[in-house]
């Protein structure tokens, strides 16, 4: 039968009502399936005309018994007799031996003795508000407790992997914002970038440096990456001195309006300079 099967009679409850005196005749009821198929002391007792409601009315003696006495003098006759046996459990408050309460707990043992050694409990069963409910096993109460841990932790994991974000050069980092929503991942990935470049420019922690040093590291590396391009260039040799387009243009004015010395060869002696002339003529 399943953990989670239960059995209430309305005809017995709209009739006779709910009590201590009344409870473990509404267990006996004989369409209850967690009774046991077995004749027990209980019935036993009931034919003899012992009964709690019958201890209350008339006592041992035929004096009236309180609804505690009854309870106690119906518990030392079940324990005369040997087989399978219903126990009506003391309830917590004292009080609830007078009043309707909302929960009775009843007990299945198998007594073989008078002794204590000699019970064997075989089940533990509740009646809440008139429906009865077998207490669930260890084994039944440890499953279920560890797949409630388990649903607790997946459901634990899947919140936290919303929050999880990866980068390629950042790797793994979280995210708790509430409006995460709202953030452009490409924003995101530019923000990461420029930390992670300022960590490369400059040892200090971002938020310690000044809007102008920022600058000047952002420019210094602008130029860096043009001076790198500028010597892949193949305009440009890797031998001839650079120079600027102001001192090239006046060096070649130079040469061509310098007066250059010739040496006759037959005499060895220095002959007039020649100007070099421009156009026809």
């Amino acid at each position: 039968m399943s953990d989670t099967a239960s059995f209430v009679d309305p005809v017995f409850l709209a009739r006779f009502g709910l009590s201590r005196v009344n409870v473990l005749d509404y267990f006996l009821h004989p369409l209850n399936p967690f009774r046991t198929k077995v004749n027990t002391s209980n019935e036993v007792l009931g034919m003899q005309g012992i009964a709690i409601g019958v201890l209350v009315q008339q006592g041992t003696n035929g004096i009236p018994m309180t609804p505690q006495a009854a309870e106690e003098e119906y518990t030392r006759a079940l324990t005369r007799l040997t087989g399978e046996q219903y126990e009506l459990m003391p309830p917590v408050d004292p009080a609830f031996y007078i009043q309707p309460s909302p929960l009775y707990t009843i007990r299945h043992v198998l007594r073989t003795g008078r002794r204590v050694s000699d019970v064997k409990v075989l089940g533990i069963y509740y009646v809440v508000e008139g429906v009865i409910y077998k207490s669930p096993s260890m084994r039944s109460l440890m499953k279920t407790n560890v797949a409630r841990t388990l649903e607790g932790l997946a459901g634990a994991s899947a919140a936290l992997s919303q929050c999880a974000r990866y980068q390629p050069s950042f790797d793994y980092s979280w995210n708790f914002a509430d409006d995460d929503d709202t953030v452009d991942p490409v924003q995101q990935l530019k923000n990461q970038k420029a930390v992670r470049r300022r960590r490369i420019l400059d040892g200090r922690a971002p938020g310690e440096r000044t809007e102008a040093e920022e600058e000047g590291l952002r420019a210094s590396l602008a130029i860096d990456q043009i001076l790198v391009r500028l010597s892949k260039s193949r305009f440009v040799s890797s031998s001839a001195p650079v120079t600027s387009a102001a001192t090239a243009a006046s060096s070649t004015t130079m040469q061509s309006t310098a007066t250059i010395p010739t040496i006759t060869p037959a005499t060895g002696t220095p002959t007039k300079p020649s100007t070099p002339t421009v156009g026809g003529g």
